[in-house]
């Protein structure tokens, strides 16, 4: 199926992007990329659980998950071919069970697309959210992975609010040169979502430099 002129240009730009960078991207990222650990460990990955990044890059939070519960089943889906290649590389040299594979987030209407049609327990999105054009979709997507006690969780960039004005200035025309772009609409969105089954908790990170999100079962889960 041939993708909408606005989606496949975006991917092109993705590409080109994460072909430059898509070897040195972690490392460069680090500094921030800020409250990634703090999601994953919030994620409480349980052995037998199915876990879903949307936006996985070069697989390295899925790796982490999977250094700490092995006996959990990853997924990591990305519109970038050339992300892919990196993380397809990082996959084969660890014993961890990870599937790859290329997808836009809006286009994964269903679990089954992926092979798994029980849904996935954990969706994350990891600064991967801010990038994406149709986020709506992204997020439509990502809710209809879930299973039905399934948890949903998104760090990404926030309205730098905290920040001194010079540095928050600064910093959001450096994204969007990069195409990303923080849309208060998405915790708009959230909310509406959360419904009476589910409950949503919205924390900054560093000062509103980021946001973590997490849209679980009102009914408390087992914990680590």
């Amino acid at each position: 199926m041939s993708q909408p002129a606005d989606a496949s240009s975006h991917i092109a730009f993705l590409d080109r992007y994460y072909g430059r960078h898509r070897r040195t991207y972690d490392l460069t990222r680090r500094m921030f990329l800020l409250g990634r650990e703090r999601m994953l460990r919030q994620l409480a990955v349980q052995p037998g659980e199915r876990v879903l990044e949307i936006g996985c890059g070069t697989a390295r939070n899925l790796l982490w998950l999977a250094r700490r519960e092995a006996a959990a089943t990853y997924h990591g889906v990305d519109a970038s071919r050339e992300m892919l290649k990196t993380a397809a590389d990082r996959v084969r040299s660890s014993p961890a069970d990870v599937v790859l594979s290329q997808h836009r987030a809006e286009s994964l209407t269903s679990p089954d697309i992926l092979g798994v049609p029980q849904g996935f327990d954990v969706v994350f999105f990891s600064y991967s959210l801010s990038m994406m054009p149709d986020w709506r979709g992204a997020l439509a997507a990502a809710m209809s992975c879930l299973c039905p006690t399934g948890r949903l969780s998104i760090v990404d960039f926030w309205d730098l609010a905290g920040w001194p004005k010079c540095i928050s200035l600064w910093t959001r025309r450096r994204l969007l040169m990069h195409h990303v772009r923080f849309d208060a609409g998405v915790h708009e969105w959230l909310r509406e979502a959360q419904g009476p089954a589910r409950q949503l908790q919205i924390a900054p990170v560093a000062r509103r430099w980021a946001y973590l999100a997490t849209l679980r079962p009102a009914t408390p889960l087992h914990t680590k």
